[in-house]
């Protein structure tokens, strides 16, 4: 059982009446609950790091699966591409940067003899390539990039890494640049 607080009073009062007049004790008891317990404030406060302490952790697990998500994509290997070129010319395999600082290999076949029908003048596929990788090679700024280009029909494919949309559009304009070039599918991504 709780122990209660208890406080006295008694007061004195004069009671005047036609025929007499008296003095009344009167005495009055009030009782108080123990104070014990949480107050609403520490209660409050309470509920509120709670609430803090359970945004944290769904924040850090939020987190954790994003870098488990990162990490799973950084691992997988690289794949290659192969790039099917118009029945008259033979498949030009394109395999992604290699981790080391030797560009990849790309394999070309010579292409059949021409039997006049192209315009005299015109470069062909191949020697687009041969100049595209010429001129990014020559470029101090874009030769470190690892950036690949085929060429199919005149149309050049740009791949690989850049660090800015800027640098993206830079290697662009450089490809487009090119004698022979007539469209660029840029697929550089920023990274």
């Amino acid at each position: 059982m709780a122990h209660q607080e208890e406080e006295a009073r008694r007061s004195r009062v004069v009671v005047n009446t036609p025929t007499s007049q008296r003095e009344v004790v009167r005495s009055e008891a009030v009782k108080y609950p123990e104070r014990e317990g949480v107050s609403g404030g520490v209660l409050a406060a309470i509920v509120v790091g709670v609430v803090a302490l359970a945004a944290i952790a769904v924040l850090f697990l939020m987190n954790r699966q994003q870098q488990d998500a990162n990490a799973n994509v950084a691992s997988q290997p690289p794949q290659t591409t192969i790039v099917q070129q118009p029945a008259q010319q033979p498949p030009v395999v394109v395999q992604p940067p290699a981790p080391a600082t030797q560009p990849a290999p790309v394999i070309f076949n010579n292409p059949p003899a021409s039997t006049g029908t192209a315009t005299s003048g015109a470069p062909n596929d191949s020697s687009i390539q041969a100049a595209i990788d010429k001129k990014l090679s020559n470029d101090p700024n874009l030769s470190s990039l690892g950036i690949y280009a085929t060429v199919v029909n005149g149309k050049a494919t740009i791949t690989g890494t850049v660090r800015s949309e800027a640098v993206k559009a830079q290697v662009e304009r450089a490809v487009r640049s090119v004698k022979g070039v007539k469209s660029v599918d840029n697929q550089i991504i920023i990274g």
